[in-house]
């Protein structure tokens, strides 16, 4: 019987190299691409452990499509799933341009790839309830979007592209949305592992708006999970929400960690003006994916922030030798 083939293209975000450790261990073969070469292994969780079955591949999609399109035909992945975009949202008013190349041009390069593949089960496309704008009440899955940045514009756009293609050519394709993924390895410039930075090393934390934004948060790990159901036993040419309804301001979310190590609130925040066309509330309703696959978190935020603590100091020296700042690449 022959090994079942995963595809993941932007393999190094944390939320996809989580997955990558998630279907090693479920017995898949992983092919794994990201234009930058791979990070510490403390930010890959599929090198946590033996990363047998797992083959790395340099590829920019933005340039490098036919290199893509090679791996693809050799490799005949049953699903592929992409999570490579430009994620920034503050920065993509800086550039606009190079967050709609990776977010729109190259998706849409990417599906004219995969509309001619006759032994692909299902493509999953990894994007971002910012395509909503701000949501005052609980949301289901829909298209009615109103984005308030270049970053979800670019998303938006991208997002119509793969509900286009799936219509019109009848693909097996699937947008999957979360909100704030986190967890163990997650890039330093975050929220999360920013502030616990800041309460171990005395740095201050700006907390954009007094930290009053209304957010979700979810575990890679379950994120995971949903998304190997998505792939196995989800409806072509749908959406699904992966997210969780506990809601909590993000004042209150970097209380929480400050408590978690035993520093003070008022020691680490310092309250600066708002980003520009910052939402106020994603609030996604998981209704539809618990009662089509049976899937719920499991990973409390409690529990995940303790597992993210560990984490940190686990690997507080090397965390010390690395860029806690986001850098740019066109």
């Amino acid at each position: 019987m022959s090994v079942k083939k995963i595809l993941v293209i932007g393999s190094n975000s944390p939320t996809a190299a989580s997955f990558c450790a998630h279907a090693l261990e479920l017995g898949y073969e992983v092919i794994a691409t990201s234009r930058s070469k791979e990070p510490h292994k403390i930010f890959l969780p599929y090198r946590w452990k033996s990363a047998k079955g797992l083959t790395f591949n340099r590829i920019d999609i933005n340039s490098e499509l036919d290199a893509l399109k090679e791996l693809i035909k050799f490799h005949r992945p049953k699903f592929i799933l992409n999570f490579a975009a430009q994620g920034m949202v503050a920065q993509s008013w800086k550039d606009p341009t190079h967050w709609m190349q990776t977010n729109v041009v190259a998706t849409t390069a990417l599906l004219e790839i995969l509309r001619n593949l006759d032994f692909l089960d299902r493509y999953i496309h990894f994007t971002t309830p910012e395509v909503y704008g701000s949501t005052p009440d609980w949301v289901v899955e829909n298209r009615n979007y109103a984005p308030s940045t270049p970053y979800a514009l670019s998303r938006a756009a991208g997002d119509m592209a793969v509900a286009l293609w799936t219509k019109t050519y009848n693909l097996p394709m699937i947008i999957t949305r979360s909100a704030n993924v986190y967890g163990e390895g997650q890039q330093l410039y975050r929220i999360i592992p920013r502030t616990f930075i800041c309460c171990l090393t005395g740095q201050k934390l700006q907390l954009h708006g007094g930290g009053l934004s209304l957010r979700t948060f979810i575990h890679f790990e379950d994120v995971s999970r949903a998304l190997m159901l998505i792939c196995e036993k989800g409806n072509n040419g749908t959406d699904y929400h992966i997210c969780t309804k506990q809601t909590i301001m993000i004042r209150e979310l970097v209380s929480k960690v400050c408590k978690s190590v035993n520093v003070k609130f008022d020691n680490v925040v310092e309250v600066v003006d708002d980003r520009l066309g910052k939402d106020h509330a994603y609030l996604l309703d998981p209704e539809k994916i618990t009662k089509e696959l049976g899937w719920q978190a499991q990973i409390s935020l409690d529990e995940g922030l303790k597992r993210c603590a560990n984490w940190h100091h686990q690997n507080h020296d090397v965390i010390g030798t690395l860029s806690q700042n986001y850098k740019h690449k066109p």
